[in-house]
Formats: structure tokens, sequence, C-alpha cells
């Protein structure tokens, strides 16, 4: 029997799976719940093209990862199988404890808990299940290997996660400015003292990748459309919460029905099972079917949300350079209350007030060095004739108001 499984995906071409471990991840309910989970949320409605999901996102990662373990190897890193297979593992998991929407239920319907936290709950159960053949993936995870590079591959400024996305959401998105060169940057990548750094002749490549990354950022996951959407979703859960706790009878599905009418935190999870059970249901299925009765509600702002969703009606959105005076959101909120013959209490649940800050690099936080010929290091942003440092770690913060249209 063939010992491989092979996929085709239309950014890599094919990506080879090994029978054995990691093709039983693959193939587990945990991962494949993320076929139900899109990879970049509302950006779709912005780009139509953006429907691929967190599952083709994991494969993407796990290919470029049994790439990098190729060159690393070829070059005279000594990686054990077991290494080898355990941070293929690891790739594979990275995101599996993502809920729908990425990052929406975040302090919405579960408070106090990262999805970083949710993907360990799941890997640990996953490896009660295959009888801790996932203990070294989870080590590898959690940054509690001796050898740390393995844990960079998957969490730091050159990983594989950063790598497949940017890539394969400059695919989808056809946002070609994003589109970095993965294989040259996997093809530079070498260890120093443990920790990965990239060969000399890498250097152009990290520049684009850096500069892509921005853009990226900028023109598709902060777009101020993708933005809006997003805050209308956000809003329409808040409500949703708000009619929940009131004793309002909502439609929801079993998974949703359990995070509206519960407040759901760390402690909660740890404590009820039934917590992580009905996560593992939720996708963005459900979010759906809820919006699509939703906008037949009796109350009139979960009905006006809803149907800004299903309409593809986004707030509107100003964006400034400072902060917004609180003369001018009560001016809004006031305005937004008479006009929709709404309480200026209900009002707030149609704007959305948020701080976004991203700088391209932080030469303080997990840099990239630039390993010289003369085996000296050096870090990207001394190393690069094009990029300013200072320019490079800019910390530009932008406020966006968002708020239903009249």
């Amino acid at each position: 029997m063939n010992d491989i499984k092979t996929i085709i995906d239309p950014v890599f071409g094919f990506i080879n799976v090994p029978r054995g471990l990691l093709l039983q991840i693959v193939k587990h309910p945990l991962m494949q719940r993320l076929s139900r989970i899109k990879q970049l949320g509302m950006a779709s409605v912005v780009y139509p093209g953006a429907q691929h999901t967190r599952f083709q996102h994991s494969l993407g990662a796990f290919h470029l990862m049994s790439e990098a373990i190729k060159v690393l190897s070829q070059k005279g890193i000594f990686i054990f199988d077991s290494e080898a297979e355990a941070v293929q593992a690891a790739i594979l998991m990275h995101d599996i404890g993502h809920g729908p929407f990425s990052h929406v239920l975040e302090n919405t319907l579960i408070h106090g808990i990262s999805h970083e936290e949710i993907s360990l709950m799941m890997m640990d159960k996953m490896n009660k299940e295959m009888g801790g053949e996932l203990t070294l993936a989870i080590k590898i995870f959690r940054d509690e290997y001796p050898k740390r590079f393995l844990h960079q591959l998957i969490s730091s400024q050159l990983d594989m996660d950063r790598l497949d996305y940017l890539r394969r959401d400059s695919f989808f998105t056809g946002v070609t400015e994003g589109n970095i060169g993965s294989a040259r940057i996997i093809k530079m990548l070498n260890v120093v003292d443990d920790q990965l750094v990239i060969d000399y002749k890498g250097i152009y490549s990290i520049e684009n990748y850096l500069t892509s990354r921005r853009l990226m950022y900028w023109q598709v996951y902060l777009h101020k459309t993708t933005v809006a959407c997003e805050k209308v979703l956000v809003n329409a859960l808040l409500r949703a919460k708000k009619l929940a706790s009131e004793g309002v009878e909502l439609f929801a599905s079993p998974a949703l029905h359990y995070f509206l009418y519960n407040d759901v935190d760390a402690a909660h999870f740890h404590t009820d099972s039934e917590a992580l059970k009905h996560y593992v249901d939720l996708d963005d299925n459900d979010i759906w079917s809820a919006v699509k009765v939703w906008k037949d509600s009796d109350d009139k702002v979960l009905a006006l949300l809803s149907n800004d969703l299903i309409e593809r009606r986004p707030f509107r959105v100003e964006i400034h350079d400072e902060e917004v005076s609180d003369e001018r959101i009560a001016e809004l909120r006031k305005e937004l209350a008479e006009h929709f013959g709404i309480t200026p209490e209900d009002a707030w649940f149609l704007i959305s007030l948020n701080t976004i800050q991203k700088d391209m690099y932080d030469i303080h936080d997990d840099h990239i060095s630039i390993l010289n010929k003369d085996n000296t290091l050096k870090d990207i942003a001394e190393a690069s004739e094009i990029l300013n440092v200072e320019l490079l770690s800019k910390k530009i913060r932008k406020y966006y108001l968002c708020y239903q249209r009249m």
C-alpha cells in the first residue's frame, strides 16, 4: 500500500501526507472542523475569492514545514525523525482551536481565554485518544523542548504559519502585492546557536516578505470594509447575548445556544466539559444560520444588524489619526437613537470604536537575523540597504469609528 496520501492544493500543488500519525491528524474530526471555518472571516465581502478555509491553510503550513525540515537537514542541522514528525504534527494542529470568523468570538461569546489555549485543550484531548503520540508535538508547540528552533518554525517572525497565510491569502484575494517567495525563504533558512536565521543570499526575499506583510495587513486584514463588517457581526452577537441574558429566547443551534446563554470564560472551559464539546461543534454555519433567522427578530436592533450582514451593508467607517472625542460619540449616539427610534443605550450596539495598531517589524521582539559570509549575524534592519529601521519599527496607530448607516 502507498505510504503517502497526496492532496492537491491550488497554491502549492501536490501536498504529501505520510500515512500514520500525520494522516490520522488530518482525518481527525477536530481538524476536519476547520474546513467549515473560513480563513479570512468577513474579508470575502471585499475580496469575493477569499473563500478558503483554516483547514486548507493548515495543510499549506504543514507542506512548508516539510520543506523546511528537508532544507535544514541538508544543511547539516540534525533533526531526528521523531522530531520532524512532531513539528509537522504541531503545525498541522496550530490553528485547531480557532472559532468561527477568526477572532470574532473572543470577547463576544467567550472571554478570558484565547484560541491558542483552546488549541492546546484540543491537542490534549487528541493526545489522550492517540495514546500519548502527540506528547512531543505539544512540547514543541508550547516551546518546552530543548531545540528552540523547532518552535520557531511554528511561531516566530519566520514561521511556516505566516509564510503560508501570506502566500495563500494573496492568492485567493487576488492582492498580488502580498505574494511572497516562500520557497526561496525556506531555501535560505539556517540555524545558529539554536536560533532560526536567514543566509545572506536571502536578504532580498526577506525585504520583500516584510513589505508584503505590511501591504497585506492594511490592504486585506485591516481593510476598512472588512473591519466594518466584522464589527456588525460582533455587535449582532453582543446584542443577542444581551437579549439572552434578559431571558429572551432566540433561535440558535445547540452549540451557539450554549455560548449565548452561559457566561463562558477560561474557568468555564476547565470545569465544564460541555464548554469544549459545544465549542468543537461551533463553526461559521452556526452563526450564519442564526443571523438568517435573527433578521426577522422582534428586536429592532438585532434585526437591523442581522439584515446588514445578509444584505452586505457594512457600518460606515471613519478613520482618524487621533482619538475620537466623547462629544462626537455622544452626538452620533443621539442621531442613531432618533433615526431608528431606539433608546440611546441601545444605540451603543450600532457603534464600534476601535484602535488598530500594527508595526511592520519590531527589532526588540522576535527579530530576523541574517547570517553573513563570515558567519557573523546581523539584524535585517541593519543588514538591509533599503529597509529603514525607524520606518520598519514605526507603530502605525489608526482609530476606526464604525457606525450604522442612516
